[in-house]
């Protein structure tokens, strides 16, 4: 059974990514592909709704003739991961919880 990751969640993981350092789609994917199942398909609507909303920029880099597009996280983006970081440390707890079960406090 594979458990659904929100979008929201999902944004937090890219960021999370992105703040370590600047990736090209492709690679991002795979080191996303390592840790959670997501698919290609998936990640590039999520890139382009960060971009959407300032949390992510891009540029191009060329490699072996063709133009490589990197992400890069912005300071906004930073915040919202900061956020959505609070949210989730807040509601896993709450799962753990209830999981384990306790009742909710």
């Amino acid at each position: 059974m594979a458990i659904q990751i929100s979008s929201e969640l999902l944004d937090g993981c890219v960021l999370a990514l992105l703040q370590t350092e600047d990736f090209y789609g492709y690679a991002l994917t795979q080191r996303l592909q390592a840790s959670i199942a997501v698919s290609e398909s998936t990640l590039y609507p999520v890139l382009r709704r960060l971009k959407k909303n300032g949390w992510v920029t891009t540029y191009d880099q060329a490699y072996q003739g063709r133009n490589r597009r990197y992400y890069q996280i912005t300071a906004a983006g930073a915040t919202q991961l900061a956020a959505i970081s609070q949210d989730w440390t807040t509601y896993s707890q709450a799962i753990n919880s209830l999981l384990k079960g306790g009742a909710p406090s």
